[in-house]
């Protein structure tokens, strides 16, 4: 039967410009420094993006720099799609507001974990969207991209990785944690997902599909773990 779908997201961003927005979301080394793998913008035409085994290439729909961005829609044979829309509004006092729709297509009489799977995630990306604004705008970041255990009890991983960050427990939106040798927040947490912020870094771990912890951090300093550090030290997590 399939299922559509749209979300929509907005977020008031205090002394962050029009300018700094579309260099984040319209630009390779932007998108990198928020969402996910390596990423390519041909302006005007086309987002490409390579995430492991996963390379879309999404045609640009709209393209108004600084004002409004659109990727995404074309269809796979069976009628699934994605597609992202992004509006900015410059504000009086230096602030900016942006707006992201995301809609598209499930195929299938099986998309309700995938659903949830893609709203947890989805909720994670815009997050981070919004932290990289608030905290690192004008700035780029590695991506870095590691692949930890199959995990069989995922609230107990979640509980050791609280333990590892110093707390007693899964962590929580609003933790104050030690990562990396670096004091942070969890700046967003749910059932699937924990992002934390550093004053150089933001870090995040997923429960992947099928069943496979993964990082995906962004990092502003040179001194970190590499891949395979991080996926030895997710190891310890299952």
């Amino acid at each position: 039967m399939g299922h559509a779908f749209e979300g929509v997201n907005e977020a008031e961003l205090a002394g962050v410009t029009p300018e700094q927005v579309w260099e984040a979301i319209a630009t390779g080394p932007g998108i990198d420094s928020w969402f996910m793998g390596s990423n390519e913008v041909e302006p005007g035409a086309v987002v490409r993006q390579a995430f492991h085994a996963y390379t879309p290439s999404h045609p640009v729909t709209a393209w108004e720099p600084g004002r409004r961005l659109a990727y995404g829609g074309e269809e796979e044979p069976d009628g699934r799609f994605v597609s992202y829309e992004f509006l900015i509004e410059g504000r009086d006092q230096g602030s900016t507001v942006l707006r992201m729709v995301a809609s598209g297509f499930l195929p299938g009489d099986d998309w309700e974990d995938e659903f949830e799977a893609m709203t947890a995630g989805g909720e994670m990306f815009w997050n981070t969207l919004v932290t990289y604004l608030r905290h690192f705008a004008g700035r780029t970041a590695r991506p870095v991209t590691a692949f930890g255990p199959r995990v069989a009890d995922w609230p107990a991983t979640w509980a050791r990785l609280g333990r590892e960050l110093g707390l007693g427990a899964a962590p929580k939106t609003g933790d104050a944690v030690t990562l990396d040798g670096e004091d942070g927040v969890v700046y967003f947490a749910n059932s699937q997902t924990v992002g934390i912020r550093t004053a150089d870094a933001m870090y995040r771990f997923f429960q992947g599909r099928p069943g496979v912890l993964i990082a995906m951090h962004h990092v502003f300093a040179d001194d970190r773990r590499d891949e395979r550090a991080w996926s030895d030290w997710m190891g310890d997590l299952a």
